[in-house]
């Protein structure tokens, strides 16, 4: 018997709250762990170590940008299908977006693997502080089509409305890395080298919950036909490849920062390391909130209940901002202890500190940045959210950046990335707000008209076309 569309009934705030609460748990659970892997790295008192897991998160990110965004077009086409009551053809929409990431991902690994070492320097990493980030990398890199599959089988279990499997994906992911972390790192003695073997191995947990979720519970998971693969790869490029764009403008302007902030020495590295890893951990609702958004939209655009995306957004926006203030609260009553907790003194606790009293609060603009981008990406104008996070990638960061390192060193460089993001943030959600009006005003029995992302359904479908009917 074929599911329902979950998300087209019910309050949108429960889905919003629900779907946000459970996926910040799967992310920070990630994120935590990272934290951890700096934290056991820090307790070998090296400070290069903890710069070459600086260095090397930043790379990471990039990875897992590219992830994210192909699990977004995952979401994105699937979602669709599903709200618009086309289950078959969901589950091979969802078996097809499996088969392109780990394709695409594939193809990344091999092509960036030969210049690792050219990318590092490039950020500014040097000697010792290179070589271990180097190795690091070299350990880790292979494995990223495992984090395409995971991510995106996550991302379809949440189209689903499956919000708790696909928080499972990540804690398994999170749970084998702690429990493997110290093993490798104290146990085995391999250091640093030992916190990238056991990254691997935690990789190959997010397919296993993913797979068994998507596919023994869901059975969302069919082999495509020819047909359903070729016509499938234009809507997910679609969305994909601006989807991607979008996730590599926010590491491409953390490398800008961290290049700026490595030429104050590994002292200023390794607290923009910590505050790497802290961001994720307090702000994880954030990031999860762009992610809950997309199949609540999707499914409701799919079903033509353009009544619904006004209040989705508008309690998203309402969600941030409390999440936002009370964190920063948190953050700024726990300042001291957070820098002690990390082993952190002199340039590299000033900066941990000064995020947490000062730059925190910022991410209230981020996160409307965020959503605003989830839903530009599934309403059908992934341009835009390119746009808007590339400008907030660089006019937002480097001239900001640029002005405050130039006047007040480290510090001035991070202060100038807090403040770059109130204006880019403001203004998505305002274009974010005027679209969904735009797109609420058409008649209810009036299909989505953006040809890019529709796919050849079965006949009667809210996305059938003239271009694109089989």
């Amino acid at each position: 018997m074929s599911e329902p569309a979950k998300f087209v009934t019910g309050s949108t705030m429960r889905h919003v709250i629900v779907m946000a609460a459970t996926g910040s748990i799967g992310l920070v659970a990630i994120f935590l762990v990272d934290a951890l892997n700096l934290f056991y790295i820090s307790l070998l008192g090296q400070q290069e170590l903890a710069a070459a897991i600086g260095y090397a998160g930043t790379l990471i990110f990039f990875s897992t940008s590219v992830s994210i965004g192909l699990s977004i077009a995952a979401t994105a086409i699937t979602s669709r299908a599903i709200g618009a009551g086309e289950r078959d053809r969901a589950r091979q929409l969802a078996a097809a977006s499996v088969i392109y990431t780990t394709a695409i991902m594939a193809v990344a690994a091999a092509v960036c693997f030969p210049y690792l070492d050219a990318m590092v320097r490039f950020m500014g990493a040097q000697g010792r502080t290179a070589q271990l980030t180097v190795e690091f990398m070299q350990i880790v890199f292979p494995s990223l089509p495992l984090i395409g599959i995971g991510m995106s089988m996550a991302g379809l279990l949440r189209a689903v409305g499956d919000a708790k499997r696909a928080m499972y994906v990540t804690l398994a992911a999170g749970a084998a890395t702690a429990i493997l972390d110290p093993i490798f790192i104290f146990g085995l003695g391999l250091g640093i080298h030992g916190a990238a073997i056991s990254t691997v191995i935690s990789r190959f947990a997010l397919i296993v919950v993913g797979f068994y979720g998507l596919h023994r519970v869901h059975r969302m998971l069919a082999l495509p036909s020819l047909n359903v693969l070729g016509s499938t790869i234009g809507p997910y490029l679609y969305v994909g490849l601006p989807a991607i764009m979008t996730q590599l403008a926010t590491p491409v302007g953390n490398a800008y920062v961290t290049i700026e902030i490595a030429s104050y020495g590994d002292s200023a590295v390794a607290g923009w390391a910590v505050i790497g890893r802290l961001i994720p951990v307090a702000f994880g609702a954030l990031f999860a909130l762009s992610g809950a958004v997309g199949p609540i939209l999707g499914q409701n655009y799919g079903a033509l209940r353009f009544d619904r995306l006004y209040s989705t957004m508008r309690n998203a926006f309402i969600v941030i901002i409390v999440y936002t203030l009370t964190m920063w609260a948190l953050l700024a009553l726990g300042a001291d202890f957070i820098a002690s907790l990390f082993g952190v003194d002199g340039e590299a606790r000033e900066l941990v500190v000064f995020f947490c009293q000062f730059v925190s609060v910022t991410f209230l603009f981020n996160g409307m940045l965020f959503v605003a981008n989830a839903a530009f990406n599934n309403l059908g104008y992934p341009i835009i959210s390119t746009v808007y996070n590339w400008g907030r990638s660089t006019l937002g960061v480097i001239p900001f950046v640029w002005v405050g390192s130039k006047y007040f060193g480290a510090v001035g460089a991070l202060g100038g990335y807090g403040l770059g993001a109130i204006f880019f943030g403001v203004a998505a959600a305002i274009t974010c707000l005027r679209i969904i009006k735009r797109i609420s005003d058409r008649p209810s029995t009036k299909p989505p008209e953006e040809p890019g992302i529709q796919i050849p359904p079965a006949a009667n479908s809210p996305f059938t076309s003239s271009k694109g009917a089989t």
